[in-house]
Formats: structure tokens, sequence, C-alpha cells
């Protein structure tokens, strides 16, 4: 809803009892009731149902700070029953049953019958993908990012068969104070991200304007993008799938400001919803590199009194722009 406020999630995010019972890892391999449950519950593709009983009477003080993701009071759990009939998608079905199946790949099956991000990272948390002797739990963070970085390549992997887009695009979108700037340039599949805080952001602990940054050529990368983190594969999934869309390719730049108007880390699909809101605007366009790049330092100096071109010549995708030889 493009009227809900970060107040709003919060408050909805603090309102929830979350019932708690401790396992390993590895235990969803085995019969455990709870775990059972829990898994018979992430199957339905729609909530369902359950009696929940609780060993005590939960706090109902808000656990909340700048860095966590609020939440709302928990308590152990001493029983769950479910009410309601479960529901199950029959290419759902065909993943969990099939247990010589990898993770990755059950993962790209269900992305291509439809079947969104979110509703995957929860098959995955739970430990029903991927060959029997690996299932196990994931923590949600970890699933979130792993299941965007599975797709992220899927896609990308097509749309290097497609031409490049003919013109220098730019898109700009704002969503809970975070401010995105996507770049796209009329030549091959390259992805860069510049994530810069300012001070008073959730993740500036200095004062002065922080950036981390991450990026991959034409290849891809084969090792976690360690400074963006989650960020930067979250990012990556509705850029590569507006270009699906279009059936083009480009070099794609993206700078993130994150201001002190995002006053609570609500988590990761927050990036990935600021650049899709960008990607949905109407994007301007440009004839040359030059033009596009001064364009954005101009509209940068307005917005954040801040000089972008620090970010230019840091920036690995423009250098090898700038210098990289072709044929033609």
């Amino acid at each position: 809803n493009s009227e809900t406020t970060i107040k709003d999630v919060v408050n909805y995010r603090g309102s929830l009892i979350n019932s708690r019972f401790r396992s390993s890892v590895k235990d969803v391999r085995r019969e455990d009731k709870f775990l059972d449950i829990a898994k018979e519950i992430a199957l339905g593709y729609k909530p369902v149902d359950v009696e929940i009983y609780l060993k005590k009477k939960p706090n109902l003080q808000n656990f909340k700070d700048k860095i966590n993701m609020p939440m709302g009071p928990a308590a152990g759990l001493k029983n769950i029953k479910i009410t309601d009939n479960v529901k199950v998608l029959n290419h759902v079905e065909k993943v969990f049953d099939d247990t010589d199946l990898k993770a990755a790949d059950a993962i790209s099956y269900l992305y291509s019958k439809d079947i969104d991000e979110n509703f995957l990272t929860k098959l995955l948390s739970i430990g029903i993908l991927g060959l029997k002797k690996n299932r196990k739990l994931v923590s949600t963070k970890w699933s979130i990012t792993a299941v965007e970085d599975t797709i992220g390549k899927k896609i990308i992997d097509e749309i290097k068969d497609f031409s490049t887009i003919d013109k220098f695009q730019l898109f700009t979108g704002n969503f809970f104070g975070n401010y995105y700037y996507v770049m796209l340039f009329p030549e091959v599949w390259s992805y860069e991200l510049f994530e810069g805080y300012l001070p008073g952001a959730v993740w500036n602990f200095s004062g002065k304007i922080e950036f981390a940054t991450d990026s991959e050529t034409y290849d891809g990368r084969k090792n976690y993008a360690e400074n963006c983190a989650g960020g930067y594969y979250s990012v990556r999934v509705p850029i590569a799938q507006y270009l699906s869309k279009i059936g083009k390719q480009a070099s794609v730049l993206v700078i993130r400001f994150e201001t002190p108007e995002y006053t609570d880390s609500l988590g990761v699909w927050v990036t990935r919803e600021a650049c899709r809101k960008a990607l949905s605007n109407k994007p301007f366009e440009f004839e040359t590199r030059e033009q596009i790049l001064e364009y954005l330092k101009q509209l940068i100096v307005r917005k954040f009194n801040f000089n972008i071109e620090r970010i230019y010549n840091q920036s690995l995708l423009l250098n090898k722009l700038k210098t990289q030889r072709k044929l033609k």
C-alpha cells in the first residue's frame, strides 16, 4: 500500500506475538512434531488458521532498536494445532517430494512457475528444498539472499542473449527515505551498486556520509558481496526483471542514498521495493554517457549537497566503460 508508513510497518510487526521453539538446523531431516507442523504451514500457498499454546504469558514489551528489525513479544511454544485445510500447489509438492533435486534448481523451477520470491524464501528457510542429505533450517536473512541470488543469476543468464538498450537511461525513486538512482548504459551486462548512508541514517556511525560498494562483470561474481550484503542481491533482482521484461541487456550502475527519513531498519525487502519503485517511473533518456553523468551529478548536488564525482572516480564499471576498447 503506497500510503503505508514506516511507523505502520513497525506497529504491524510489534502486534505479532512470536511463538518460539529451539531446534538444531539439521532436525528438519527427522520427525519432530513442531517442525513437521511448521513445514506443513510453510507449504501452504494461503495462510492457515492455527491454535497456539504458549508456555507462559508473553512480555508485551516490544523489542526495538535502530539496527535490528522491530519484533513483537515472544514466548516459548507449548503446543500447536492446525485447525484448517492446508492447500499445497502441485509444483511445490513436486519439489518437496523430489529429494534428488538441488535447492537452486528447485528455486529456479518454482520461480519459472510464477511463484514469488517471498514464498520461495519461506520454503528454503524451513528446510523443504534440496537434496535429502543437505536439507536444513536456514535463517530468514540468509534464505532471502540465497533466493534472490539464485533468481537473479537465472534471469541474468537469459538477458545476456538480448541486444543492448538503445539509449542511456536514468531511473529515480524514493521509498521510506531510500533514494535510488539507476543508470543503464547501452553495453553488455555488468552491475555495480554504491550504497550511501547520510549522517543520521540507520547504518551511519561516523557523522559524515559513508559509502559501501560491490560489483560484478559480465561473467558474474564468485564470492559473497560482503560490503553491501543482502542489499546487493535484492536490488539486482528488479533490475534483471526489468531488462527481461523489455528484452534488452545493459550495464547498470546504481547509487542509493539512505537518509534519516528511514528511521527503522525494516529488512532487505525495503531495498528491493525501493529499486522496483524507481524502475516503475518513466526514465530520463540521454544520447551520451557524459550527459547522463552530468545530469545525475547536478541532481544529487541539489538534493544532497554532495559531489558524486567521488563515486564516479571510484566506479569500476565507469572506468571499464571509459577504457575498454572494442573491435568496432
